[in-house]
């Protein structure tokens, strides 16, 4: 039975899956969530992912949600070990990618996440942006990515030397800075942070995802 992913495509977290599963060309089938007819909040829904949020996948009746821990069983199930992810006995090598991933949410995600939010989402649904939110969050950003820039100053991704799920985690809400007219990622103003981010982001399995 081939893997089934259940999400929406303009879903940024289905959007983090989707790139993994096409970095690995794992074979998958995706089953659209329709926001629009609240397919996410159904009681079939809910009764998988209790917080009726997307995606989930189920994978010959093993289920499982959360866009960061399915990347993580993806990568491990699927000739991830030593592309996406380390070989979990090199505890070193493992250590260092959940250090990156922990900072991805920790110093990006918490911030980009919000940005899109008041600035993308909110308006879709005819609500008013925060512009105090927004000024407070790019700011904080900015101070994040200073030090991302130091950090990718001494490895060419945020693990090392070697991509990991921990780069490509930032790239759907990354992609949304732009869309906000928000350069950090893309002007000299970091120049390390730049390298990088046009190193993930034309990666073919993102371009496709993103297209």
């Amino acid at each position: 039975m081939v893997l089934k992913l259940h999400g929406n495509p303009r879903s940024t977290c289905t959007k983090r899956v989707l790139t993994v599963l096409e970095e690995l060309n794992v074979p998958y089938e995706f089953v659209e969530v329709d926001f629009a007819k609240g397919e996410h909040k159904s009681p079939e829904f809910v009764a998988v992912q209790p917080f009726g949020q997307v995606p989930y996948i189920d994978d010959d009746g093993f289920k499982l949600y959360e866009s960061r821990a399915i990347a993580r069983y993806i990568a491990l199930k699927y000739g991830g070990i030593g592309k996406l992810i380390p070989d979990p006995s090199d505890l070193k090598k493992t250590a260092l990618f959940e250090q990156a991933a922990s900072v991805e949410q920790s110093n990006f995600d918490a911030f980009a996440g919000p940005l899109a939010y008041e600035n993308v989402f909110k308006p879709l649904f005819g609500q008013q942006t925060d512009k105090a939110a927004v000024e407070r969050l790019t700011a904080t950003l900015d101070a994040k990515l200073a030090v991302y820039d130091t950090i990718l100053s001494k490895s060419k991704y945020l693990a090392g030397d070697e991509i990991t799920l921990a780069d490509l985690f930032h790239l759907p809400y990354g992609s949304l800075l732009a869309v906000q007219k928000i350069d950090f990622l893309e002007s000299g103003k970091y120049p390390n942070v730049a390298r990088w981010w046009k190193d993930i982001s034309g990666r073919a399995s993102w371009k496709k995802v993103n297209a």
